[in-house]
């Protein structure tokens, strides 16, 4: 290995430029073949470094937000929803609601495409640099559950305004217990003009006492996530069993 190119790769290593350490050859190759000056040469190497990091960031986001399974806007069937207002769900894609500290409230029944919707949400966001997290309801219950059973709760707490957005996906479908629902209160408290949520749901609201169980403490909630959300109302048949009516028929 010529000298030069042994210094090169050893510079490119210490100063962390993996793929500048890739290409830097073959775009020399391209910088004289198409006559390109040194300056012009430098900016494609560094084009190169500064696109592969941005991607690598967007990467490590989405899986740092706990996506149970990646969706996105393009694979959503509005056709099959027409109650769904897409020019609104649209907007909601540039993320502005989450720069402005506002939440997002999907209610319809289930198999409407709620998870759908606010997966495709937070992955854009990921996608626009922001930290989000997902969690189902039930699941982050057990986590708070758990934190304060083991005396971390105030140590998490700290954490819960760390992500620009967390999703909280289906609310509604297991009960809470007294403790359970007043940590999740705790928790969507916290975050009240501080940080964006995203809620899933299968109740309209008057039903989320069923839930909570307590309905002073359910009112302060409602008062505090419905304060400049936006509210998606989703109803329609289950997208779900209608596929699975289809591939019956095409069986039959």
């Amino acid at each position: 290995m010529p000298v030069n190119k042994m210094l090169i790769e050893t510079y490119l290593k210490k100063l962390k430029m993996p793929q500048v350490a890739k290409t830097y050859e073959s775009l020399a190759r391209e910088a004289a073949d198409n006559n390109l000056d040194y300056e012009e040469y430098l900016l494609c190497v560094l084009e190169q470094e500064v696109h592969q990091r941005e991607n690598n960031r967007i990467q490590r986001g989405i899986r740092q937000a706990g996506f149970p399974v990646i969706k996105t806007i393009e694979s959503f069937d509005f056709l099959a929803i027409p109650s769904l207002n897409k020019p609104r769900v649209l907007k909601l894609m540039q993320g502005e609601y989450i720069r402005r500290r506002e939440n997002v409230i999907l209610i319809g029944n289930s198999g409407v495409g709620k998870t759908h919707i606010a997966t495709a949400l937070g992955y854009e966001a990921c996608r626009q640099g922001m930290k989000v997290k997902f969690y189902t309801a039930a699941g982050l219950i057990n986590e708070l559950l758990a934190a304060q059973q083991e005396y971390r709760l105030n140590k998490l707490e700290k954490q819960w305004l760390a992500p620009q957005l967390v999703i909280l996906d289906e609310l509604g479908y297991v009960p809470f217990n007294k403790v359970g629902a007043e940590l999740l209160f705790q928790f969507c408290s916290s975050r009240y003009e501080r940080g964006s949520l995203i809620i899933t749901t299968n109740l309209e609201f008057p039903k989320w006492t069923e839930v909570l169980g307590d309905e002073q403490m359910t009112a302060a909630l409602l008062d505090r996530l419905t304060h400049n959300a936006h509210i998606l109302n989703i109803n329609g048949e289950s997208y779900r069993f209608k596929q699975a009516l289809s591939k019956q028929a095409n069986n039959d």
